[in-house]
Parts: structure tokens; C-alpha cells; sequence
């Protein structure tokens, strides 16, 4: 029963995907115009090709990312209220942005540098960096609690850091705003091809281990009971988890709920084990990244309200209820 309910899932979010990839293709700051209506229109069609459709697709794998990393979080950590920024990786990737942007009025060599770097590669080797000082600082992947409290502890000082350059740079605070609520605005067909291959390898391995993750779900002792390894298992998952964040976040910041709502939406309409939220997750956090970005369009144009806002709002909005829900059943 659980599986056809899963599979009526995946069919409908699959669905719902192709639905908002033509509805935002289809909405910009000019109006609303269907694609094949501007295909005689060669100024209209470019816009569609090379704006539209890019920010759209790219859009929804980086919700994607989200949601399989906020899975991941989730049954790695036991905790249904875990993110994929809970090993530093958030903080991690807006140091790397904050430094790059203060380096920009610096030295002629770290103009160059930062030139072929890109903002988006800073956030990724900051996002990637977190996570290391994380596992450094945890010693390991061999205790969850330790991690846990490792990766809030570098959240803290990482931002401590980025707060700090902001006051000694006050001129990147404007730009640094745009990411520290999320920008899909400048998402590219290269973009879409940097979020789409670690897509793709982060689920074959998350789904690979996915029997660690429902290991896991019965407990620490029963997981090593079964034989599995889990130090090595962990860190691959850790290594996912960092992987898709990152690359998220590197191209379009720190979208807020995202990672965190999308597996709780999943886990409500069907219960299965983890290899199937895994991808469930993932399709659900690219229909709500690519719903509140058409939203964050269309809601005050020709002008946008970034969608870190909205997916902010409407995450929150979400999980208080869900509290609420729970309360009144007796479950907090």
C-alpha cells in the first residue's frame, strides 16, 4: 500500500515539476506570455532560452539538493527538525562570499583571483570547508551528538566571521544581502549543469546507503548490531550532505525551510524507508523552491521578492502548524 502511495507521489510531483517548469518559463518581469506564442519573436524567444528557462530548471534542482540533503540530515542525525545547514555549511558558504566580496577592493592579484574564482566557487569551498571544520572539530563522524554540537558550534563562529568582515567591509553588505536571502535571479544554463551532475551523484550514493539511514532509524546499537559500518557510512553520508548543499548554495545562497519542510511533507503523505524519501524529498524540495521563486516573481512585478522571504514565511508558517498539529495530538 505504502509503495503505491509512493509511486502516486513521485508520479504527481513529477507532474507538478513539468507544470511549474512551463509556468515559469512562462512569467517574467514583462508579464505573463507562453513560450510557443514568442517563438516569431526572436528578442522574446532569447529571453525565454536563455533567462527564463535556465533560472526555472535551475531553480528546481537547487530545491532538489535541498530536499535530499534535508533527508539526509534528517535520518543521519535522527531528528526531524535537522537542515542541511546544520555542519557549517550554510555559514561556510556566506564566510567565502563575505571574503571574496571584501577582497574585491584589495590587491590586483586577489581581484584576478576572485575573477576566475567566481562567487559562486567561493560559497562552494566555504560550504565545503564548514563541513570539514566540522568533522575536525567532532573528531569524526563516529559520534552523532558530538557532530551534532560541532556543527552549531561552527555555525556560530563561522558567522561571528562574516559579521565581522561586514563591519571592517561595510560596502559588501548590500551585495552579501542578496545571498543571505537567496538569489535565483542570475541562475544560467552553467549553473544548471553545476547543480545537476552533483544531483545525480549525490542520490545514487544516498540511495545507496539509504539501508544505513533506516539502520540508523532503530537506533544506534541495533545499526552496529547488524555488522554495518557505520564510521564509513557516515562520513559518505556527510559527504553527500555537504555536497548537495553546497552546491546549492553556491548558486543560488541560503534558501531558508526548504531542506528542512520538504522531507516533513514527504514523510506525511506516505511512509516508507529512506531510499524512497530520499528521491521523494528531492522532488517535493524542487516543487517548493520552484513555487515560491514563480511566487517571488509574479507577486509585486516587474520588481522580485527574494525567495528566501517567501520560503521563509511559508516554511515557518508550515512547521508551526505542524507543532501545532502535534500538540494537539500529544506527541509534544
Amino acid at each position: 500500500m505504502n509503495q503505491r502511495r509512493a509511486t502516486w507521489l513521485a508520479l504527481a510531483l513529477a507532474l507538478l515539476s513539468a507544470a511549474l517548469v512551463l509556468l515559469g518559463a512562462s512569467v517574467g518581469s514583462t508579464g505573463f506570455d507562453w513560450p510557443w506564442r514568442l517563438r516569431d519573436d526572436p528578442m522574446g524567444w532569447q529571453i525565454v532560452w536563455d533567462i527564463r528557462l535556465p533560472r526555472t530548471l535551475g531553480t528546481w534542482l537547487a530545491g532538489a539538493l535541498l530536499g535530499l540533503a534535508g533527508a539526509i540530515a534528517q535520518g543521519l542525525f535522527r531528528n526531524p527538525l535537522a537542515d542541511p545547514y546544520l555542519l557549517g555549511s550554510g555559514s561556510g558558504a556566506l564566510l567565502g562570499v563575505a571574503a571574496s566580496m571584501a577582497a574585491l577592493g584589495g590587491s590586483p592579484f586577489a581581484l584576478s583571483w576572485i575573477a576566475r574564482m567566481g562567487l559562486a566557487g567561493a560559497a562552494f569551498v566555504g560550504a565545503v570547508a564548514g563541513v570539514l571544520l566540522t568533522l575536525t572539530l567532532a573528531q569524526g563522524v563516529q559520534h552523532t551528538l558530538r557532530l551534532l554540537l560541532a556543527g552549531v558550534i561552527v555555525g556560530v563562529v563561522l558567522s561571528a566571521f562574516t559579521s565581522l568582515l561586514m563591519l571592517l567591509s561595510p560596502e559588501i553588505m548590500q551585495a552579501l544581502q542578496a545571498f543571505m536571502l537567496g538569489n535565483t535571479s542570475t541562475v544560467g544554463w552553467s549553473a544548471c549543469v553545476l547543480m545537476a551532475v552533483p544531483l545525480l551523484l549525490a542520490a545514487l550514493v544516498a540511495w545507496g546507503l539509504s539501508p544505513t539511514l533506516d539502520a540508523l532509524a532503530l537506533g544506534e546499537a541495533t545499526a552496529t548490531s547488524l555488522g554495518l559500518p557505520l564510521p564509513a557510512m557516515r562520513m559518505a553520508l556527510v559527504a553527500t550532505l555537504g555536497l548537495a548543499t553546497g552546491a546549492a548554495v553556491a548558486q543560488t545562497g541560503l534558501v531558508a525551510f526548504v531542506g528542512l519542510a520538504a522531507p516533513h511533507l514527504a514523510r506525511s503523505l506516505v511512509k516508507v524507508t529512506h531510499g524512497r524519501l530520499i528521491l521523494l524529498a528531492a522532488g517535493m524540495g524542487g516543487v517548493l523552491l520552484l513555487a515560491a521563486d514563480i511566487l517571488a516573481r509574479w507577486l509585486i512585478a516587474p520588481q522580485e521578492l527574494p525567495v528566501g522571504v517567501l520560503t521563509a514565511v511559508l516554511g515557518g508558517t508550515y512547521l508551526l502548524w505542524l507543532m501545532r498539529q502535534r500538540t494537539r495530538g500529544g506527541i509534544l
